[in-house]
């Protein structure tokens, strides 16, 4: 019911029992003019009975209307209960709820059967609610976006880069990479393809060769001397190489092996190899290029984030989509992840409402300390004034059957 519907219900009632005090009044009345008149025995138990039911009537009525006003509009003592008591009455309803509905022992039950995993995996797993949620996840990001200050993040990437950069040393990074590589045996294959590439070139520019000796060579040495031993020199170079390449276990790959290893280890240890990196870092990341990177990075990501928001069937959203059909199939389907996060719903909302059982305390006294009296006993008359208008009726008969009861005994035994 709303509040218009609660005041004509109030009415009724108060016209009820507001009727039944002048009807009371009305037969006291008709019986007092009857007795003068009349002798008959009846007209006393009718008249002690109406004369009874009206003075329980009125006190009823003054105790009802004291609650909520002062009655007749006389400020009497211990009237308008309600108006002045207001503070007082939200501090007991506020301790009252919080003791007797927000105890661990009534709370437990309730949240004991909170089971959110299947009701959220129905949701997700509707196209439309999908779609709901992606269009608000990507409106809010993209008012975040536009009100972010780009100089603010670009600074602020500009700073963190640089903090973390201080204290990185690009000499082990790189040394440890190398081991890395070592370790792995990665390295064979640069040898195998680099001695491929060179037997091969020395193969494919044997004239170069043959040109290189007879420019080194004395001028009475034949032509064809120099054309033999030029052959001589790439054939063995070549198959040197062709070696290299085909076996795995050539020495010259353990030799370079060993000499990597070497610098690597001279590379993490000798501080002037810190000292070198330490400048090329330096040179490559001064203020005015950091800021510049930084300022390039961010308006990057921003346009990028802000086309894949804006844009309906962009991969960022197709990409949220199947995460949400997978992530809500595995609501209705994995029993594991569907205890997982009811367990931590449950857990989380009993210590959250156990914590904070003062605030609901601390909320239902202040709302009720904060209206004002005179709504306060409106708001509380319309909700329990129907019920108080039957102690006035109650007041009224029980009044009357009282001061019959009592005439009846003065009249027969006094």
């Amino acid at each position: 019911m709303n509040d218009e519907a609660k005041r004509k219900q109030l009415r009724k009632y108060k016209a009820f029992a507001t009727g039944l005090f002048v009807l009371m009044a009305i037969v006291f009345i008709i019986t007092t003019i009857l007795q003068k008149s009349n002798d008959s025995h009846w007209i006393g138990y009718v008249r002690a009975f109406s004369e009874a039911a009206m003075v329980g009537a009125l006190a009823d009525w003054f105790a009802v209307t004291a609650l909520f006003r002062h009655p007749l509009g006389l400020p009497i003592p211990h009237t308008n209960l309600i108006e002045n008591s207001k503070e007082k009455l939200g501090d007991n309803l506020g301790s009252f709820v919080v003791s007797n509905f927000l105890s661990p022992q009534n709370i437990r039950p309730y949240i004991q059967k909170l089971k959110v995993s299947n009701f959220v995996g129905e949701w997700l797993n509707k196209e439309k609610n999908q779609e709901v949620l992606i269009k608000n996840l990507s409106d809010i990001v993209l008012d975040i976006l536009n009100k972010l200050d780009d100089s603010t993040v670009s600074s602020f990437i500009s700073k963190k880069v640089s903090e973390m950069t201080d204290d990185i040393k690009l000499n082990k990074i790189i040394g440890n990479g190398i081991n890395y590589l070592l370790d792995k045996n990665d390295h064979q294959r640069i040898i195998t393809n680099l001695s491929k590439q060179i037997k091969d070139y020395i193969i494919e520019n044997d004239e170069m060769i043959q040109k290189r000796v007879k420019e080194g060579s004395y001028s009475f040495i034949p032509s064809f001397v120099d054309n033999k031993i030029a052959d001589k020199i790439a054939s063995g170079l070549a198959d040197f190489f062709k070696e290299v390449e085909e076996d795995t276990e050539h020495e010259i790959r353990a030799l370079i092996t060993k000499k990597i290893y070497e610098f690597s280890t001279d590379l993490k240890e000798d501080p002037k190899w810190e000292d070198e990196f330490k400048d090329i870092k330096n040179n490559f990341l001064k203020n005015d290029k950091l800021d510049e990177y930084s300022n390039d990075i961010w308006f990057s990501i921003k346009k990028t984030l802000m086309k894949e928001l804006q844009d309906d069937g962009s991969s960022l959203k197709n990409y949220l989509s199947k995460n949400l059909n997978e992530f809500s199939q595995n609501l209705k389907t994995d029993e594991n992840l569907q205890n997982k996060i009811d367990h931590w719903v449950r857990v989380t909302a009993y210590k959250y409402i156990l914590k904070n059982t003062h605030q609901f305390g601390n909320l239902i006294s202040s709302t009720v300390g904060n209206w004002k009296g005179k709504e306060l006993s409106e708001k509380l008359e319309l909700e329990v004034g129907k019920d108080l208008q039957f102690i006035r009726v109650n007041g009224t008969l029980v009044g009357g059957l009282v001061g019959l009861i009592i005439y009846t005994i003065s009249h027969f035994f006094l």
